[in-house]
């Protein structure tokens, strides 16, 4: 495997998941504060109870504010693989160009969300085969002229696999109290040899707790005890220190958090991003 410490570091950037929780225009104006404070990309969640739809949403995020914007992350079950496709390559078209097709095989617990939708209930053997799908009728639609990030959320062997052939980013899913050592030995079996774009996923910074990306009763403390990866320390020269080497020892470049939390960490993300 290749590591991080024998290549080029990425430039740093930084990415907000920001659901729309309460009134349209509230979320509206905290758009527009995110644009202001150096975040690179607008991120949004595919949980039908919580919100509008990510396309919609997306489109409307990348008309006020300018940034990147991305789905975190579409679940392979819930739609057609063509559909998927066809709602990425349109957003690519509509945004030019700064549009992310984050995609994984769903949050635990999606096979109840399924029932609801009146949609069977994929093996997990299967949802791979779907993201390949989605990902090759994606590439055909986008053409030669055209090519959409894809970001994967992998966790067993065969996500891994299929992200080592055709993700541009992967984020990794692990427990929320995994430790550091736990965390970092999983990514030295990613098969990182194309030089992916490697994200984290961060819903704990101090003691704030984005319900969107955390499960119920998550635990700031318990975090921070096991070392995890999944927590950020508030303070911003700490905050600093942990991004940077975050970076060097593991060769993640992409952080994202929550968007509760996203105002506590904008001095580090104004000094730090594209570095």
């Amino acid at each position: 495997m290749t590591s991080a410490s024998t290549r080029q570091p990425r430039p740093l950037r930084f990415g907000v998941v920001a659901p729309i929780t309460k009134d349209v225009p509230a979320w509206r104006d905290q758009l527009r504060g995110l644009a202001d404070s150096g975040y690179s990309t607008i991120l949004m969640p595919d949980v039908p109870e919580w919100q509008p739809a990510p396309g919609p949403a997306l489109a409307v995020a990348a008309t006020i504010t300018g940034l990147r914007v991305g789905t975190w992350v579409y679940a392979s079950p819930v739609r057609p693989a063509w559909s998927t496709a066809w709602e990425a390559h349109s957003l690519t078209v509509l945004t030019d160009g700064r549009f992310e097709l984050g995609i994984g095989t769903g949050r635990p617990g999606i096979a109840d969300q399924l029932r609801g939708l009146g949609l069977p209930d994929v093996p997990m053997n299967r949802r791979w085969d779907q993201v390949r799908e989605v990902v090759t009728a994606l590439r055909e639609l986008d053409g030669p002229d055209l090519h959409t990030p894809v970001a994967m959320a992998v966790g067993g062997p065969k996500g891994m696999a299929v992200a080592a052939e055709l993700a541009d980013t992967v984020t990794f899913v692990m427990p929320h109290t995994e430790t550091r050592t736990a965390t970092m030995r999983r990514i030295r079996d990613f098969d990182n040899r194309r030089a992916v774009e490697l994200a984290v996923h961060v819903p704990v910074i101090g003691d704030s707790v984005a319900p969107f990306m955390a499960g119920p009763g998550t635990d700031p403390a318990a975090l921070r005890a096991a070392d995890s990866l999944a927590f950020l320390p508030s303070d911003p020269a700490a905050a600093t220190e942990e991004i940077l080497r975050r970076r060097e020892e593991i060769g993640f470049s992409y952080f994202v958090v929550g968007a509760d939390a996203a105002g506590a960490l904008a001095p580090v993300v104004a000094d730090l991003a594209g570095q």
